[in-house]
């Protein structure tokens, strides 16, 4: 029984993350977290500047989700009844930030070996732009060849 519900926190714990993560950092709630964060910082009531707050951070945020699925899936830990939800919630968005810390830092390495890439292909580019100016046509070597031969003077 204990090893099911070892196994049900770290499978729970993934949704839980998704869903906080999503709603935390990801393009399509950009809006809705613009206008959290502007309210949480300039709203007049400190309650409710604590509130939208709240729905901005990814940590305070997985509470709130962690309940939903705690109601939804009746998910207990260790204990039935009251007991087993309360360390159920606290395990789950324990597991879940590990998750999410875990998704940003593998985010934040995958975003700087790409501009390590576009960085070196810009080195590399400017490289051969150089090279392609500085090189010499057929025509101009021959030319170059007679000068540096001092038979210039010839041709005219």
């Amino acid at each position: 029984m204990l090893s099911t519900q070892i196994i049900w926190l770290f499978v729970l714990a993934i949704p839980i993350a998704c869903v906080a993560w999503t709603v935390t950092h990801e393009e399509i709630f950009s809006g809705m977290r613009a206008y959290c964060t502007r309210q949480s910082k300039e709203n007049r009531s400190p309650f409710l500047r604590k509130c939208f707050y709240m729905l901005t951070c990814e940590y305070c945020f997985s509470h709130y989700v962690t309940i939903f699925f705690l109601i939804i899936t009746g998910y207990t830990l260790l204990f039935s009844g009251w007991r087993g939800y309360l360390i159920a919630g606290f395990a789950l968005v324990w597991i879940a930030n590990l998750y999410m810390s875990i998704f940003a830092l593998l985010r934040q390495a995958i975003k700087a070996e790409k501009t390590k890439i576009e960085l070196e292909e810009k080195i590399i580019d400017g490289q051969q732009q150089t090279a392609d100016k500085n090189r010499i046509s057929p025509g101009k070597r021959s030319l170059l060849k007679k000068t540096l031969m001092g038979d210039h003077w010839k041709d005219i």
